[in-house]
């Protein structure tokens, strides 16, 4: 497989080249502000956390009509993730 050709979209099923750094950076900053204020290291570690799960319900939802495969794989991510936290309440 090789990159995207010169003119095309390389954003056009997946992800935006911004919403994970974005996601990332807020987390980065949600966690040093954890450090003084301690009662929002939680949302901290619960926004780190989500970022991916977000990012995956984007792809799942924006290449639906564009890519199949890949929303169905995000969304294969995102139903294995489900079944990680049921089987863990049995643990």
């Amino acid at each position: 497989m090789s990159g995207p050709q010169p003119g095309e979209n390389p954003e056009l099923a997946g992800l935006p080249a911004w919403l994970y750094p974005l996601g990332f950076w807020v987390g980065v900053a949600a966690l040093a502000l954890g450090m003084l204020v301690p009662g929002l290291a939680v949302a901290g570690v619960v926004w780190v956390a989500a970022v991916p799960v977000l990012a995956a319900l984007w792809v799942a939802l924006a290449a639906w009509k564009v890519d199949r495969r890949l929303s169905l794989a995000a969304l294969m991510a995102l139903a294995g993730l489900a079944v990680v936290f049921v089987v863990k309440q049995w643990i």
